[in-house]
């Protein structure tokens, strides 16, 4: 596979109507809300941003200006962007078995599309998500899930290369990832989930056959081994109208 450097940017459309930096910021909302870039982490600085985006140092300059105004981060001389927003609701616990059969069973019962898969160098936010050090190789697949001949999902996944798991073309066209990775004799113990309302971009809406700037739900999942190490992390976009997240409680006393 060929090997490039990942950065934290997928890139800004010119053509929409939505500033440029409306669209980093966007963008950079979204790594926050989910916990991507997590309370008290350094955004990357202006001539970072500048050059993973390719725009001024103007327009990210704005764009970290209005991350500061919607109080989600703290900007300081000689110190940086720092992430200051801490989600107020506690996590919802579930079984972690029960989770596991659901999503592949979610995965048999879906068809995907490969779009790319690659090796890339970890950089932020993926070196805090997956605690590795910048760097480390990490196999990155973008995928499409289909049901009844549409789109439902988009998928960008990465998981450390280090650990052996049989991610290729073909596997990935016939098999879940995860249980790909359970048959490389990684055992699952854990995984947290967050979920998010986002705005479709220019790829996204593309890849999912939807209008720009239509609603989806954004899925950020890490999946931890049983010995508590991130073994793979998730970025999912999902069609509300085609696609909805059900739990079912009980035993709770209101």
């Amino acid at each position: 596979m060929p090997r490039r450097i990942e950065d934290a940017a997928t890139g800004v459309d010119r053509l929409q109507p939505v500033p440029l930096y409306h669209q980093i910021f966007l963008q950079l909302r979204g790594e926050i809300a989910t916990g991507e870039r997590a309370v008290g982490s350094r955004l990357p600085t202006e001539q970072e941003l500048s050059a993973s985006f390719g725009v001024s140092r103007i327009t990210a300059r704005r764009a970290l200006d209005e991350l500061a105004q919607a109080g989600l981060v703290a900007r300081k001389q000689r110190v940086g962007t720092i992430v200051t927003f801490q989600p107020a609701a506690k996590p919802i616990e579930g079984d972690i078995d029960q989770a596991m059969e659901s999503l592949l069973a979610f995965g048999r019962n879906t068809q995907v599309r490969l779009i790319e898969l690659e090796t890339v160098a970890a950089a932020a936010p993926m070196t805090e998500m997956l605690k590795v050090e910048a760097g480390t190789e990490l196999v990155r697949a973008v995928r499409v899930r289909w049901q009844d001949d549409a789109p439902l999902g988009y998928y960008v996944t990465y998981v450390p290369a280090a650990l052996g798991v049989n991610l290729t073309p073909a596997s990935l066209g016939k098999t879940p990832m995860l249980a790909l990775i359970k048959e490389a004799g990684i055992r699952i113990g854990a995984a947290n989930q967050v979920i998010s309302a986002t705005l479709a971009d220019a790829a996204l809406a593309s890849a999912l056959q939807v209008d720009i700037a239509s609603a989806l739900l954004r899925v950020s999942r890490t999946v931890y081994d049983a010995d508590n190490r991130p073994i793979q992390h998730i970025q999912a976009h999902f069609r509300p109208d085609r696609y909805q997240i059900r739990l079912d409680l009980h035993g709770i006393a209101l």
